[in-house]
């Protein structure tokens, strides 16, 4: 095998660009969970993106409800006209 004197001729090539893309990909997914703990954390807690379990109607009704604001009955009956649309 020839050696070039960049680390072991052909093979080490390759490894060394597999080991890169390797790193590279660790480091974009490392920056998108920061990025996203982040935004949760100005968010208090809500996925910003419209993903999560706390937005829409029906999570808020559920908030009333349990802080006691409207009790069980006016909760079914809410909850039936929002699942229902």
């Amino acid at each position: 095998m020839y050696l070039n004197g960049y680390g072991g001729g052909y093979g080490m090539s390759m490894l060394n660009g597999l080991f890169s893309f390797v790193i590279s990909v660790l480091f974009i997914v490392l920056i998108v969970i920061g990025v996203r703990y982040l935004l949760r954390e100005l968010h208090g807690g809500k996925c910003c993106l419209g993903l999560g379990r706390g937005t829409g109607a029906l999570a808020t009704l559920r908030e009333r409800y349990a802080r006691g604001e409207i009790d069980t009955k006016e909760f079914e009956e809410r909850r039936k006209i929002l699942i229902e649309q």
